[in-house]
C-alpha cells in the first residue's frame, strides 16, 4: 500500500486550487462538499467557477499564484493543466508547508483523490493508486446502487444517540446494538419517514439494555484451500462477528484480512514434521477465550471436519459447556482435482475415492494398501510429502502399477499454485526435483488433463 487512506478534516481549513479549465472542475465539484475555505487561483476561470465566487463558494483570484499566496493551505492542488506551471506552483506550495496534488501526475503528487461515494455522513472512498481510475469509478457507480440513500440519514441520527448508546457495556453488547438498528430496525423505521426513527431507536436500546450478554460460542470454520473468493457466505459472517480469531499456520494472510480489524488473532497451528503447538494448548486456548464470553471462530485450513482434529476441539468445549457450530469449507481435495480439470469419481474408472493423510506414517501402516493397489483406485494424500517414499513403497509391495499416475498440487487455488504431473515409480525423486514447501495434496490415480504440457509449462515457469 503505498498511499494510505486516512479521512481528513477540512472544516474552516485552507485549501488553495491553481487551475480554470475542466481538470479544476472536477477537482471543485468534490471539494465544495465539504467545509474548506476554497481559494481558487486562474487568469481565465471557467464560468460554473466564477457562478460559484459570485454567490460565496469560494475565492477567486484573477491571477497566476505567487509566492506567499499559500502560507496557510493544508492541502494544495495544481490544476492547470500545463507541465511546466503546474510543476512551478507545486514547489511553491511544498515550499510554503502544504500537501501537493498534481492533476493527472501521480508521480509526483503527495496525495491522491479518491473515487467517492457520498451518503453523508457515511462515505466510501475508493483508490487504486492511481492507476486505474476507469475501475475506481466502475466500483464507484457499482456502490451507489447497492448503497440506499437513507443510511446518510441512519447514520446522522445513530450518531445524535451514541451518548445513550453508551450506557451498554463496551465491545460485543454495543456492536450487537448498532448491527441490530442499522441491519433491521432502522431500515424499518425510516421506511415510515424519518420521524419515525429516533424512537425506534429508544426502544431497541431500551430491549439491549435489559437483555443477559450472550455467552461465549465457538465457530469451527473451514478456511478453504487459500482463495479468499473460495470462503463460504457463513464463514464471511462468522469472521465479521469474530472478537478472537484462533487459526492455523496455513491460513493466508488475504484471508485473515477479513477479519474485525478490532479481533484478536492468534495463531495456533501445527506445521508437519516441525514447531507445533500442543493440541491440549489449544483446546485450552479455545475454552479460555469462550468461557470469558467471547465469539470466537476456530479457523482451519480446507474444511475443519477433514484431518482437523475438530472432534477434540469439539469434545472440550462440550467439556466446558461452551455452544459451537460447524461452518463447511471447500477441502483441499475438492479445489485440486479443480486445478487437474479432473473429477474424484468417474463412470468406469472408479466409484470411491479415499481420503489419507500422511502425516503419520504410523497409521498409514494400518491402511488397505492391497485393495488400494488395484487398478483403478484413487486416493487424496494429505500432507503426504515427506511420506511419498513410504507411499510409494507400500503401494509396490502389494502390486500396483509403477505407471499408475499420480499429481501433487501445490498451494491450490492460490495465485501460486503448481502441480507435478508424475507416475508412482517417479513420485519420490520427481518431488524432490520439483522444491516444493507450500502445502501439497498428492492424487493417487489421477492426472491432469493435457498432463504433460501443463505441468511441463508450470514446472519451467515457476
Amino acid at each position: 500500500m503505498q498511499h494510505f487512506p486516512i479521512f481528513l478534516d477540512l472544516n474552516a481549513r485552507a485549501v488553495v486550487l491553481s487551475g480554470g479549465g475542466d481538470a479544476a472542475l472536477a477537482k471543485l465539484r468534490l471539494l465544495l462538499k465539504t467545509n474548506a475555505n476554497l481559494t481558487v487561483f486562474a487568469s481565465l476561470p471557467a464560468p460554473e467557477i466564477e457562478n460559484w465566487a459570485q454567490v460565496g463558494k469560494l475565492t477567486l483570484i484573477r491571477r497566476p499564484v505567487a509566492d506567499g499566496d499559500i502560507s496557510s493551505a493544508t492541502l494544495f492542488y495544481a490544476a492547470n493543466e500545463t507541465p511546466a506551471e503546474d510543476t512551478r506552483v507545486a514547489k511553491l506550495a511544498r515550499n510554503a508547508g502544504a500537501l501537493v496534488n498534481i492533476v493527472d501526475n501521480l508521480q509526483d503528487s503527495d496525495f491522491i483523490t479518491p473515487a467517492i461515494v457520498d451518503r453523508t455522513p457515511v462515505t466510501v472512498a475508493i483508490g487504486t493508486e492511481g492507476t486505474a481510475p476507469v475501475l475506481a469509478r466502475s466500483l464507484k457507480a457499482e456502490l451507489e446502487a447497492r448503497l440506499p440513500t437513507s443510511i446518510g440519514p441512519l447514520a446522522r441520527i445513530g450518531k445524535s444517540a451514541r451518548a445513550l448508546a453508551m450506557k451498554l457495556p463496551v465491545g460485543r453488547a454495543r456492536r450487537d446494538f448498532w448491527a441490530e438498528f442499522f441491519a433491521s430496525t432502522g431500515p424499518k423505521a425510516i421506511a415510515k419517514g424519518e420521524a419515525a426513527v429516533k424512537p425506534a431507536l429508544n426502544a431497541l436500546l431500551d430491549r439491549h439494555l435489559s437483555r443477559a450478554a450472550r455467552p461465549g460460542h465457538v465457530a469451527f470454520v473451514g478456511a478453504g484451500p487459500g482463495d479468499p473468493d473460495l470462503l463460504t457466505m457463513k464463514a464471511r459472517r462468522a469472521l465479521d462477528e469474530a472478537d478472537v480469531v484462533i487459526h492455523d499456520r496455513l491460513i493466508s494472510s488475504e484471508i485473515l484480512d477479513l477479519s474485525r480489524r478490532e479481533a484478536t488473532i492468534i495463531v495456533a497451528g501445527k506445521q508437519g514434521f516441525g514447531p507445533a503447538m500442543a493440541q491440549d494448548d489449544i483446546n485450552a486456548l479455545i475454552v479460555q477465550h469462550a468461557g470469558l464470553g467471547s465469539q470466537v471462530v476456530r479457523l482451519k485450513s480446507g474444511d475443519a471436519t477433514v484431518f482437523g482434529r475438530l472432534d477434540e476441539e469439539i469434545d472440550a468445549c462440550d467439556a466446558a459447556r461452551i455452544s459451537w457450530n460447524i461452518v463447511p469449507g471447500i477441502t483441499a481435495a475438492s479445489a485440486s482435482v479443480a486445478a487437474l480439470g479432473q473429477s474424484l469419481t468417474k463412470r468406469g474408472r472408479n466409484s470411491s475415492v479415499r481420503f489419507l493423510t500422511g502425516h503419520d506414517t504410523r497409521g498409514f501402516a494400518d491402511h488397505d494398501w492391497a485393495a488400494l493397489a488395484r487398478p483403478g483406485e484413487v486416493a487424496a494424500i494429505y500432507m503426504g510429502k515427506k511420506s511419498a517414499r513410504f507411499v510409494q513403497g507400500r503401494l509396490l509391495m502389494h502390486g500396483a502399477d509403477r505407471a499408475t499416475p499420480v499429481s501433487v498440487i501445490e498451494n491450490a487455488s492460490r495465485a501460486d499454485q503448481r502441480i507435478l504431473d508424475t507416475t508412482l515409480a517417479s513420485l519420490p525423486a520427481d518431488l524432490a526435483d520439483a522444491g516444493f514447501d507450500g502445502p501439497a495434496l498428492t492424487f493417487y490415480g489421477l492426472a491432469p488433463r493435457a498432463a504433460h504440457a501443463l505441468s511441463q509449462l508450470q514446472m519451467e515457469t515457476a
